[in-house]
């Protein structure tokens, strides 16, 4: 299976009618409106302005595969807690 065809299962999954998830595009790896940071660091990252309460155009239930730049805790991804995967976008 190549690594579109997986990201292509993760947002049929979620965006199934019996999980109703919106399909929301990437956003940049440089992020523009974030002066905090260079790259994106998570796929949450970009969505920060939403969890803190601010309203997304496409509603609560959204989904998207986003790509990014991990540095920090390069040696802990693929952990009981980090389910990154990497792959060609």
């Amino acid at each position: 299976m190549t690594t579109r065809e997986v990201r292509q299962k993760y947002l049929d999954f979620f965006s199934s009618k019996e999980r109703g998830h919106r399909i929301i595009s990437q956003a940049p790896l440089v992020l523009t409106e974030d002066p905090s940071t260079l790259f994106t660091s998570s796929g949450m990252q970009p969505l920060v302005p939403y969890l803190m309460g601010e309203t997304h155009p496409e509603g609560k239930r959204v989904v998207n595969s986003q790509p990014s730049i991990r540095t920090q805790d390069i040696d802990e991804v693929g952990n009981s807690r980090h389910t990154t995967f990497f792959g060609s976008f």
